[in-house]
């Protein structure tokens, strides 16, 4: 049986998701919250290098800082994007201001900047404010028809 592996953002633990089972009910079996709550989480650096080796879905994280005003003004829009993708591409959010040593390592120059990962490695960067429609249009523009 085919099953996707799917770190939670919120506890950091792996869990395995049958293919045959709706991902958007899923919920961890460490913590118990929902996988995909249509709500990008947060997470350090450990969770998110954790949803690199680990998660077998795309990963979208957007980069941003609190006192960024286009990154608040696209934290709607993300959320809203979320709804959309999700449970095809996990979101996250990284703040670079908690995370400065990792923003480093990603090489982030200005924000928002939002990357895409499969199966680990880069596969889209983008930088500036994007509507809903804008960042599902990019995402799905990176994938196959039918991963997103």
């Amino acid at each position: 049986m085919a099953e996707n592996l799917i770190v939670c953002s919120h506890c950091a633990s792996v869990n395995r998701i049958a293919e045959t089972r709706p991902a958007s009910s899923a919920k961890c079996g460490k913590c118990g919250r929902k996988i995909f709550e249509a709500h990008p989480q947060d997470v350090d650096s450990a969770t998110f290098k954790r949803h690199l080796a680990r998660t077998s879905l795309p990963v979208l994280v957007d980069v941003w800082a609190p006192w960024c005003g286009p990154c608040r003004m696209m934290a709607p829009a993300y959320q809203e994007a979320a709804g959309q993708l999700e449970p095809f591409v996990v979101l996250v959010k990284l703040n670079s201001d908690k995370e400065q040593a990792l923003s480093a390592e990603l090489g982030i120059r200005g924000i928002p900047t939002m990357i895409l990962f499969q199966h680990g490695r880069e596969i889209g960067r983008t930088s500036g404010a994007m509507s809903a429609g804008q960042i599902v249009q990019w995402v799905r523009g990176r994938l196959p028809a039918t991963a997103a």
